[in-house]
């Protein structure tokens, strides 16, 4: 049992701090859609895009038009670009939440948007595996980030510190170059996930930790 047990701990630790082979020369005239640029994680790697030398095209919407976008949306956009990426070999690179693998308290619409859209793509990537379509989907489950919108929304409620921007939006750009299934970033949000897996329904207790209970209820 102790041998079965080093053995999954020292499985599960080469894969938390396993590095990739990230090539930046790799994106070098590379062709990217970028949407959601105008803010967050999105103007990031408009950011890093631009330094590594790739063609861009940038979408953004307004605060107002951000309340009506949802699961449809990601729809739409991937049917209308699976044929190029198919005949390209190219790659989806999704970036998503925490929050759509752990839900927390005080965010169900968020959170169930994003487990809408895992799902979605979870299905798809296996469709297309089905049909030997060589398209990746590489989806990058983030923590809560500085500047950030959603940092603003939980300022004072979650206890959880917020990871750099600019670290996130290099991390989903090393994903999507190596077509990697996923990107964990900060690499906490790997275990994270597991432990979701393993305790479906943590105590109160447990939760109240990484809340300021009092300013969540004022909230």
């Amino acid at each position: 049992m102790k041998v079965l047990l080093l053995t999954a701990l020292g499985a599960l630790f080469f894969t938390y701090y396993w590095d990739d082979n990230f090539d930046p020369a790799s994106l070098q005239g590379a062709r990217v859609l970028l949407t959601g640029a105008s803010a967050g994680v999105g103007e990031e790697l408009a950011y890093h895009y631009a330094r590594l030398g790739s063609h861009l095209v940038l979408t953004a919407y307004t605060e107002a038009l951000l309340q009506k976008v949802n699961l449809l949306s990601y729809v739409q956009l991937t049917s209308r670009a699976l044929p190029s990426l198919t005949d390209s070999k190219g790659s989806l690179v999704v970036v998503s939440s925490l929050l759509g693998r752990v839900p927390t308290s005080f965010s169900a619409p968020y959170s169930a948007a994003k487990f809408a859209l895992d799902g979605f793509f979870g299905s798809l990537r296996r469709e297309l595996d089905v049909q030997d379509v060589d398209v990746a989907i590489t989806m990058c489950v983030l923590g809560l980030r500085d500047r950030a919108p959603a940092a603003e929304g939980v300022r004072g409620v979650t206890r959880a510190e917020a990871a750099p921007g600019p670290r996130a939006a290099l991390a989903v750009i090393r994903g999507g170059a190596t077509r990697a299934s996923g990107v964990f970033f900060p690499r906490r949000c790997r275990l994270l996930c597991l432990l979701r897996r393993w305790l479906p329904r943590p105590r109160a207790w447990f939760i109240r930790q990484d809340l300021n209970v009092s300013a969540a209820a004022a909230a």
